[in-house]
């Protein structure tokens, strides 16, 4: 079965026809609880001089399974290249992007088996 071309790079970039991404998108009131939340944790995956690998997706992946909300530590020289590393992360997690501080991101994604209960927004 052959898709149309506009299928294919929707399904490739993950989003709908429209554009829109399918991400969930937090409110302020829940991002601080999560930035509140993310305070006391230290850093789960730290980025080698490997960069960003599938090995690396993968963790990050079960990390966000476990535990919901992490952080990852991202050292890069180069501004552009850290900004480029951690939307790439946010993106292939399928992720919402809480924070980012200096090299740290703090990313939420919600498990099947929910241990945060986010305040309404």
């Amino acid at each position: 079965m052959v898709f149309p071309a506009r299928w294919r790079y929707n399904s490739v970039i993950s989003r709908f026809p429209n554009g829109k991404s399918h991400q969930m998108s937090l409110s302020n009131k829940q991002k601080q609880f999560l930035k509140a939340k993310a305070h006391e944790l230290k850093p789960i995956i730290l980025l080698g001089g490997n960069g960003l690998t599938e090995g690396v997706m993968a963790e990050i992946d079960l990390a966000l399974e476990h535990h919901e909300l992490i952080k990852v530590k991202v050292p890069s020289i180069d501004r552009e290249e850290k900004i480029a590393i951690m939307d790439a992360i946010v993106r292939e997690a399928k992720a919402e992007k809480v924070q980012v501080i200096g090299h740290i991101l703090v990313i939420y994604r919600p498990a099947k088996e929910r241990k945060l209960v986010l305040p309404r927004g």
